[in-house]
């Protein structure tokens, strides 16, 4: 009897756990953070191949600016994205889900470029 009760306890503790995957309201969902982090790699690779050779940090400095002009054509915030980017990375499944999302979508990008 008692180890049917720990059995129905467990499930029930289950459903209850895997019902609640929902993300915070503060969090960017999947869809948007996807292209922002998209943009954010076009910049990074833009800014790699103007300055070749430069120094670590001058590059780290000045990379600011064209973060700042993707979370402005994002409409977001510094602090949105990277409250968001630090919850996807502290959930694996999810940071699993952008990660593929952002590869599918830059796959997508790639072959639309191609047949211009």
């Amino acid at each position: 009897m008692i180890h049917r009760t720990i059995y129905i306890l467990v499930i029930a503790w289950v459903l209850l756990v895997s019902c609640n995957n929902g993300t915070p309201k503060n969090v960017l969902p999947v869809n948007t953070m996807k292209v922002v982090m998209f943009d954010m790699l076009k910049a990074d690779e833009w800014y790699a191949r103007k300055l070749v050779g430069d120094t670590l940090m001058l590059r780290i400095k000045e990379d600011i600016p064209l973060y700042e002009q993707v979370f402005a054509i994002h409409k977001i915030t510094k602090k949105e994205f990277f409250d968001s980017y630090h919850y996807y990375e502290a959930h694996p499944v999810a940071y699993k889900e952008l990660v593929d999302s952002l590869e599918s979508y830059a796959n997508k990008q790639k072959l639309k470029t191609l047949k211009k």
